[in-house]
């Protein structure tokens, strides 16, 4: 009997064809997370994953480590793909049509080709692709055109916004993905609500319907960690950490720097007392520059990137993490913000308080918020927050919050969406 019903439930079982550069093998993206874990988790909601990625020479770093976490049973096709930077550049220079809307438009051809041929042979209820890299999208608006399956747009980032892209070409190539989505998907999927507002505001009749679906953090790679060494990451210190990129506009750490010189001279920290460490910043040179500058040096260090649950066992051990937001990105939370919740440390948040960073970290009863660009409003945090971590009290996420984040939960918010895309009449 419960082999009949296991059959039953496979029969039953959905396809959504998903369109996404960053996956598996590549190296070096919190993006590879979203998908990886929807299609993991998507299954026990009904839902059968396809892969369509690019092949791994379009990447610039690729890691073997997350291979492995794709299920076995997951469909990956990977389509011909090429980096116009690197593979069709002389002494430095490419036309710049060859890279509008991103670098790998090369791609959106073989995408094409063998996302119509995944659609023919496994006949899928849906089409979902995710920016960036914004030629995904322009894969999953080809694919609806010819096939007519209703199509989720994600945008885990806004895309055209005031000064960004810088280039006038690129921006305006972006604003006609943006059109696009907006006209011919069933749903536009958002990462945070600021980002839900923005475009609400910007295509107020536009066709798609819209939804929220935040990031969120692995509990398995979690667990493996769980019992492993949990000793200081600097014995008789404390540690704050930052893990991943320190973005010199978006992320920018001058006036972090700042405050912990203004701290040093007032003795309220020393080298003996605090260490801030930065894993994989990729702007380590920016660090010791601004180390050497405020005098600070010998409280900072720069570590290499690891693999990622190796990074996520040293969140567990550090005594507080460090989120860095800029008010540019009052619209955008960093991915790694659902993985400090579940780590339950104390959580250091530089940011705008109106932006939705903070918001995430307000909601989950954390209130250790300094403006990102006050080395005034950052030193006086530093000051409590040192005390409480020294007296083993700061503060950690609600564990509903925590629960709430996990990755498992935003598939089953994902494939409610799915559900209703294709409940609803097929646009011609």
């Amino acid at each position: 009997m419960r082999q009949a019903i296991q059959q039953v439930e496979v029969f039953r079982m959905k396809k959504v064809l998903m369109i996404a550069y960053h996956f598996p093998p590549l190296a070096g993206s919190s993006g590879i997370q979203r998908t990886l874990r929807f299609v993991q988790h998507l299954p026990r909601f009904g839902w059968e994953p396809i892969v369509l990625s690019a092949h791994p020479r379009a990447y610039e770093r690729c890691d073997s480590d997350l291979l492995k976490e794709v299920p076995t049973a997951t469909r990956v096709v990977q389509a011909q793909a090429w980096d116009t930077a690197r593979h069709f550049s002389l002494a430095g220079r490419y036309l710049g049509a060859m890279a509008q809307p991103d670098r790998w438009i090369s791609w959106k051809f073989d995408g094409v080709r063998r996302g119509m041929q995944l659609i023919e042979e496994l006949n899928p209820s849906a089409i979902w692709s995710t920016y960036p890299i914004a030629s995904a999208h322009v894969i999953g608006a080809e694919l609806q055109k010819r096939s007519s399956l209703p199509w989720i747009a994600d945008f885990r980032d806004p895309m055209a916004q005031d000064n960004y892209p810088k280039d006038p070409r690129t921006w305006r190539s972006f604003r006609a993905v943006e059109d696009m989505a907006f006209q011919q998907a069933s749903h536009c999927m958002f990462t945070t609500e600021g980002a839900e507002r923005f475009y609400r505001e910007r295509f107020p009749h536009g066709k798609a319907q819209f939804c929220v679906i935040e990031n969120g953090y692995d509990e398995e790679s979690f667990s493996h960690h769980q019992a492993e060494d949990s000793s200081p990451l600097n014995p008789g210190k404390l540690t704050i950490l930052h893990s991943g990129i320190v973005y010199p506009k978006e992320r920018d750490p001058t006036q972090l720097f700042e405050a912990l010189s203004l701290l040093k001279r007032e003795q309220a920290i020393s080298p003996e007392l605090l260490k801030v460490r930065f894993r994989a910043s990729v702007h380590d040179a920016l660090l010791r520059d601004l180390g050497a500058r405020f005098d600070v040096s010998e409280m900072i260090e720069l570590c290499l990137p690891l693999p990622y649950r190796q990074a996520l066992a040293e969140m567990l051990r550090a005594d507080a993490l460090l989120v860095m937001q800029s008010s540019d990105c009052n619209d955008q939370v960093p991915a790694k913000i659902y993985e400090y919740l579940r780590a339950r440390r104390p959580i250091v948040c530089l940011s705008d308080p109106a932006g939705d960073t903070a918001g995430v970290l307000r909601r989950a009863g954390i209130s250790a918020i300094a403006r990102l660009d006050s080395a005034a409003e950052i030193a006086q945090l530093l000051r409590t927050q040192i005390q409480l971590l020294q007296q083993q009290r700061g503060v950690i996420a609600s564990e509903d919050a925590i629960l709430r984040s996990s990755r498992q939960e935003r598939a089953r918010d994902f494939a409610a969406v799915l559900n209703a895309a294709i409940a609803a009449p097929r646009k011609p």
